[in-house]
């Protein structure tokens, strides 16, 4: 089977099995039958047959398909296209390469791990320390509905010590630490960093100790499935704090035809919203000429509208709290002028992580936000209005407040009404 693949399907098997998948078609072939000789795990086996099935769909698998493992080289598989260029005598031949030439083994080989180039994507309320079970795939071994699987890690004196010294007593007598072992899932995907994810009907246990995960969301629409907010957990209240004995996970899901799941563990720091605004600080204030330059390129005449817009008005209320901007801020992403207090921000994705713009609701990820300076230029040197107005050439004046404007307009139309009574008396008097 392996011996018909193109480049695409070899290039596919080796990516998913976690080896170099870069080269020419005999060089990707050569390390495609070193991973089968040397030792194939059932989940690559089951990969090898999915990309064969795929390559021939009118062939049917059977058991007589494993005979074509010992074709001779060069011999086609039956049903496909064509002869197959004979693979070079030496990539085949016993030596460095494949290893020294052994008898079939009598058990089969224990399954092993499968570790994709899965990244995993950064979190702005963690700090990664360590790797303690990099990214590994959670494939189907079995035509059974409900898989499992099993890992071990084992951490290392010093991270039993950073644990240890992070612990901190919260009201109630409860125990946090700042240093957590934190469990994460994905989907099985390397095309980019991915998000967390969890496997359908998953169940966790570490050390024997079922591991409580998010609760369930209530379904948006009636009859809809109701969801399980993905994040990552943190098992460090189930952890060993041990160097000399190992911990162990349990994991149990619903396999799904075509689409695999991985797993992580990683030991992190818990930050809080009050750190991450002195990053936010610490990159600094951009510079007021972008926002005026942003400003004049909204004011600019558009040639082919009939509304020509000469002002701007930009509240310095935050549309989170309704209070007066703090840390005005906004996303690199955002195309608006008007800003949200980072602060306020924070503090709510520390909560309930959403990261998601309160003015134009697009993403607003922490590592693209930005302080702007012209704002901090605004709120430090006017502090009696909650509104301003932008002119073409980027300059900018205060808006009174409503109230205010309300009661100088009600003066204004008494003073016209005490001169126009004066007016009339003094015309009867004539």
């Amino acid at each position: 089977m392996v011996m018909s693949f193109r480049v695409s399907e070899l290039q596919v098997l080796l990516g998913f099995a976690g080896r170099n998948k870069s080269g020419r078609k005999h060089e990707l072939l050569a390390k495609a039958l070193h991973l089968l000789k040397s030792s194939c795990a059932p989940s690559v086996q089951m990969k090898i047959k999915e990309l064969y099935r795929r390559r021939f769909p009118r062939k049917t698998l059977g058991p007589s398909d494993l005979s074509l493992l010992s074709l001779p080289p060069g011999t086609p598989p039956v049903g496909s296209p064509g002869p197959l260029a004979p693979i070079p005598p030496a990539l085949l031949a016993p030596g460095p390469l494949l290893g020294p030439k052994r008898e079939v083994d009598i058990h089969p080989p224990l399954p092993q791990p499968v570790h994709p180039d899965v990244t995993m994507k950064p979190l702005p309320f963690y700090e990664v320390y360590g790797e303690l079970i990099r990214p590994t795939t959670l494939a189907s071994t079995s035509s059974q509905r409900f898989e499992e699987a099993h890992f071990t890690f084992a951490l290392t004196p010093q991270q039993v010590q950073q644990i240890l010294t992070s612990r901190e007593v919260l009201p109630g007598a409860k125990c946090d630490y700042t240093i957590q072992v934190q469990l994460r899932f994905c989907l099985c995907e390397t095309s980019c960093p991915q998000e967390d994810y969890f496997p359908p009907n998953l169940f966790v246990k570490v050390n024997g100790k079922l591991c409580p995960l998010p609760g369930y969301l209530p379904p948006t629409k009636n009859g809809a499935e109701p969801k399980r907010p993905s994040r990552p957990i943190n098992i460090t209240p189930l952890a060993r704090l041990s160097a000399t004995v190992p911990n162990t996970i349990v994991v149990n899901w619903s396999s799904e035809f075509g689409r695999n799941y991985s797993l992580s563990v990683y030991l992190v720091r818990q930050l809080t919203a009050g750190t991450l605004l002195q990053k936010l600080r610490a990159k600094g204030i951009r510079n007021p000429d972008h926002s005026r330059a942003l400003i004049k390129e909204k004011l600019t005449a558009d040639p082919d509208s009939e509304v020509a817009t000469t002002s701007l008005r930009v509240s310095l209320m935050c549309p989170l709290g309704k209070m007066r901007l703090t840390v005005p801020c906004r996303a690199l992403t955002c195309a608006h002028l008007q800003s949200f207090d980072a602060a306020l921000y924070l503090q709510m994705n520390e909560k309930k992580p959403t990261w998601t713009c309160p003015v134009c609701d697009k993403k607003a990820p922490y590592e693209s936000l930005i302080i702007d300076g012209l704002f901090m230029e605004i709120l430090n040197s006017c502090s009696d209005c909650d509104e301003i107005q932008f002119m073409e050439d980027g300059s900018w004046c205060p808006m009174k407040p409503k109230k205010e404007a309300s009661e100088a307009s009600s003066t204004a139309q008494s003073k016209r009404a005490i001169h126009q009574r004066v007016r009339r008396r003094l015309k009867l008097s004539t």
